[in-house]
């Protein structure tokens, strides 16, 4: 599975990830379709690594900078399966840390 392209999540959002270096590095932009911000969403940097396996499901990661209309950053980290179908499908999990006012409010800051 390389990651180059574009994906699409069940909510609508897509990543368009740019050529995966031969050390699994990458960059792209992240195309959200959802948001909390009062700013309009626009696309985001992508910065991330693949680990590249003989087998083809490789595990990677990449970070969203979300500068352009929002003061929060989000982490990603996956796998890309080989589907039943023989399609390439992509599971992740997320952690989103906006900015808070305070230490006080630290709890609060990390979905």
């Amino acid at each position: 599975c390389n990651l180059a392209g574009w994906w699409e999540n069940d909510l609508g959002s897509k990543i368009q990830v740019f050529k995966v270096g031969n050390d699994g590095t990458f960059s792209g932009e992240y195309h959200t379709a959802v948001s909390s911000a009062k700013n309009p969403i626009q696309p985001s940097p992508v910065v991330g690594s693949q680990h590249l396996d003989e087998d083809g499901q490789n595990t990677f990661g990449f970070t969203v900078n979300w500068k352009k209309f929002s003061d929060s950053t989000a982490v990603f980290v996956g796998q890309c399966f080989n589907g039943d179908d023989g399609r390439e499908v992509l599971h992740t999990s997320w952690l989103l840390r906006e900015k808070v006012d305070s230490e006080s409010d630290d709890w609060k800051a990390t979905r």
